[in-house]
């Protein structure tokens, strides 16, 4: 149902409010201190320009600024061949084992009593991820052939292989300081 303002508001009668006698001069103490922190609030930023354009003239110039080794002779570079750019069932196999190994590392759990087991594998690991670079270098200077390419491929299997026997010796590390723990109790 709608109602008509106006007959709401006939009855209505506004109530006598007096001012006090100081009211002006607090509406203008007020309205001045507002005005005063504005004034301050826009002061505090005046330099914030200046730093800007600063900071823009000292990265240009460091842009253009002439450097000594203007132009270098290029190297024989070759282009690096990897597994994964040899065809696609390589990239997936590649992908599969290099996700799997990272989700391994990602779950590790390193606390005070196995922090020595991990470090030993990681190093394993370690190197085994830089015997892989070298093989992937080997297979970009001498081309594509068998025996590089399953030296890859188990490259990966064995460092997803070590993780999966360190997740494993964890547990079981883990296991045992429970039942360790338990048999203190009890």
């Amino acid at each position: 149902m709608q109602k008509d303002i106006r007959e709401k508001l006939k009855d209505f009668k506004e109530p006598n409010v007096e001012l006090s006698a100081n009211h002006v001069n607090k509406f203008e103490k007020l309205l001045m201190s507002e005005m005063h922190q504005q004034k301050q609030k826009k002061k505090n930023f005046t330099w914030l320009p200046i730093a800007a354009s600063i900071v823009l003239l000292i990265s240009l110039g460091i842009k253009f600024y002439p450097s000594e080794n203007i132009e270098q002779p290029k190297e024989n570079v070759t282009k690096e061949i990897s597994l994964g750019s040899i065809s696609p069932e390589f990239e997936t196999i590649e992908k599969y084992y290099k996700n799997s190994i990272n989700l391994e590392i990602s779950q590790l759990e390193l606390t005070e009593d196995n922090k020595e087991m991990i470090d030993g594998y990681l190093l394993k690991i370690a190197e085994l991820t830089k015997e892989y670079k070298s093989l992937t270098k080997e297979l970009s200077t001498k081309g594509v052939n068998d025996v590089t390419i399953e030296a890859l491929i188990s490259n990966l299997q064995l460092r997803l292989q070590l993780l999966q026997r360190l997740k494993k010796q964890l547990k079981e590390l883990k296991n045992l300081n429970k039942t360790q723990n338990e048999t203190q109790i009890i």
